[in-house]
């Protein structure tokens, strides 16, 4: 009987230690679990720093989705906060034709719909505010009109003032991103705009609605006596805040879990509605002046608190001895090798670290886009796993496709994996996979740690191509770049080790000095370029006939120059001998309407303390000038 194959799907948001998402995320969770099925959580942290370069990198994560691996896909498309990326996915997923639920969104009709009923707990909220609290001038912080429940909660919130004959005025009107920050910029816009302070201020959500709390707080506003504040979401901090907040709990586990149920149904052929509702309630308590008709649960509270504070306390701890060790890291493996060593405390099963092909590189021709020269958007075809920490242990793999995503694929079913991107700026590095921890969704420190990882990476890159330019640069200084041999740079650094050598040693040092007869000849009848040419030749032959152990240079101009150890007087003349022949077999290959053609000197001696490089050199100079005196230039040009 053939195994019935493993449920493998595909899950995309943004923000995952984020209240809603991680709510959603603990339901989703359990579902698969109970149905021995697998998430791949494709999570990242776009728009949290507001830096649009950041956020390239962050969001190239989505890129990475292979949906042809999956049976089905789950989308936060509504914590994505670029249009233009949420698009992206939609077309992707839309093109895969594979089953697909999302939350509040009305994207495609064709995807399975799980929503929450904002608009009825919306109007409650808001008609209680001014029906049993009498206020009439009211401010608004909503969420983006991009977002389907921004929209919702904001068209609730216009149609009660019209029910109640209130008017919407535009100043006291405030447009965020659902973010925390915009609840401070709200309350700073109101204060500063010389309006009448209003009798409420009612935000689309509970992160913006506390901000707000604690700036009008600063100011010396208090909150209810002075002016109603509500939110919705019921997040942690709303339940425990001080006031406790006003605002509206919705079943987000529950919507999470039926999400992840319905794919699920699909795949076994079951039909399933489209639309899935499911209801929020107002919970009113003391930030509009009601007392709540539950209870707060102290010793829960107390509990939570501090398992919260002991695990932030602990993931602190962590990121402060994962940045001082891999500060120490000058090589890729000494990081990974550091970063191995602090796996275990993510509480994982599973850790991989997966780098693009060519993460550490620069020197290439740049990319068409904006004349990079690195990757950006997309991963490389061939990717390398250095680190794969599996329940303790430690291994690597050289390669692996990047279509295929993980680099080891999960083997059984029940298990939930997290791809976070890793990247400096915009700059592509690779990916992380967490697989079965709770670390990405629950630790408030979750970005810090994969961005600490990221830049640490990027030191490790920009050390590894430092070293490469210096080594270029070295190699620059000392090689003749016309004759590809040393230069007198280089000559004078290894001949000063040689001489060094041989005055230790007691052995022979021998120095040939080789000057090219009739360049100028050449240049004159020729041009340049052909005397550049000859030049290169002769150092050819030069190069070709150097026993082991010695070195040859372009001293400078039409000067060459070898000096070996370890040589008597009878290789002395082997070398000249060899010269000769080999100088005259160029001439017979390149066949010129000259000859190349060299005077040399050779000198070898002992070396003894009281002797300089320099006069050794001087000494095989004359020998090779008395040379040249015999002859006469005009035999270098050909006859025929």
């Amino acid at each position: 009987m053939t195994p019935t194959p493993i449920k493998q799907i595909a899950v995309v948001l943004a923000g995952p230690n984020e209240e809603y998402q991680g709510s959603l995320l603990r339901g989703m969770i359990a579902a698969a679990k109970a149905a021995n099925a697998n998430l791949a959580v494709f999570a990242t942290f776009g728009g949290v720093l507001k830096n649009s370069q950041d956020d390239i990198g962050e969001y190239n994560i989505y890129s990475l989705m292979n949906l042809k691996k999956f049976d089905g896909i789950i989308m936060l498309n509504n914590t994505i906060g670029s249009d233009a990326v949420c698009a992206e996915i939609l077309k992707k997923v839309q093109a895969a034709g594979i089953p697909a639920a999302v939350f509040d969104s009305n994207v495609d009709p064709a995807f399975y719909n799980i929503c929450i009923d904002n608009r009825s707990a919306m109007y409650e909220i808001v008609q209680h505010v001014v029906r049993e609290h009498g206020a009439k001038n009211i401010n608004y912080i909503s969420g983006p009109l991009t977002n389907p429940e921004a929209v919702t909660r904001y068209e609730t919130f216009l149609s009660v003032l019209a029910e109640n004959g209130l008017t919407a005025d535009a100043r006291r009107i405030f447009f965020g991103e659902f973010r925390p920050e915009d609840g401070i910029r709200a309350a700073e816009e109101m204060l500063a705009s010389g309006l009448p302070l209003p009798d409420a201020l009612i935000s689309a959500n509970d992160a913006m609605a506390l901000e707000a709390i604690e700036t009008l707080e600063a100011h010396g506003i208090r909150v209810p006596e002075d002016m109603i504040v509500t939110g919705f979401d019921d997040i942690y901090y709303a339940r425990y805040h001080a006031p406790a907040l006003t605002t509206v709990t919705r079943p987000l586990f529950e919507a999470g879990r039926i999400a992840c149920e319905t794919i699920l149904r699909v795949l076994e052929g079951e039909e399933c509605r489209k639309t899935i509702t499911l209801n929020a309630e107002p919970v009113y308590r003391g930030s509009c002046g009601c007392k709540s008709a539950q209870a707060a649960d102290y010793m829960s509270y107390q509990k939570s608190t501090y398992t919260m504070l002991k695990r932030n306390r602990s993931d602190v701890f962590m990121l402060n001895r994962i940045t001082s060790a891999l500060a120490e890291a000058e090589s890729k493996e000494e990081h990974f090798r550091m970063l191995s060593q602090f796996i275990r405390e993510l509480e994982c099963d599973r850790c991989c670290v997966c780098l693009c092909e060519d993460w550490q590189n620069t020197f290439r021709e740049p990319k068409a886009e904006k004349g990079k020269c690195y990757q950006i958007h997309g991963y490389t075809t061939k990717m390398s796993a250095p680190l794969i920490w599996d329940h303790g242990k430690v291994s690597d793999l050289d390669s692996f496709y990047s279509m295929n995503m993980y680099p080891v694929p999960p083997q059984d079913g029940g298990n939930v994996s997290y791809f976070l991107p890793l990247h400096f700026r915009e700059r592509c590095l690779g990916y992380y996979i967490i697989t079965n921890s709770d670390f990405p969704y629950r630790s408030l420190l979750c970005h810090s740690v994969m961005m600490n990882l990221g830049h640490s990476l990027e030191n490790i890159r920009k050390l590894l191509n430092l070293n490469n330019a210096i080594r270029e640069l070295d190699r620059l200084y000392v090689i003749d770049p016309m004759c590809n041999i040393y230069n007198r740079n280089g000559f004078i650094r290894l001949a000063d080790q040689m001489f060094r050598h041989c005055e230790q040693t007691g052995e022979t040092l021998m120095i040939t000095f080789i000057d090219m007869d009739g360049l100028k000849l050449i240049n004159d009848n020729f041009g340049h370029d052909e005397g550049d040419f000859a030049l290169q030749r002769l150092a050819a032959v030069i190069g070709d006939i150097c026993f082991r152990n010695m070195v040859c240079a372009r001293f400078g101009g039409d000067e060459f120059i070898a000096i070996g150890t370890d040589l008597t007087e009878a290789d002395a003349e082997i070398f000249e001998q060899n010269f000769r022949t080999h100088l005259a077999e160029m001439n017979r290959i390149i066949h010129k309407p000259y000859e190349l053609s060299a005077s040399v000197g050779t000198f070898v001696s002992k070396v003894t303390s009281d002797m300089k490089l320099f006069s050794l050199i001087s000494q095989a100079d004359q020998i090779m000038y008395e040379q040249k005196k015999k002859k006469r230039t005009s035999r270098y040009l050909r006859k025929d």
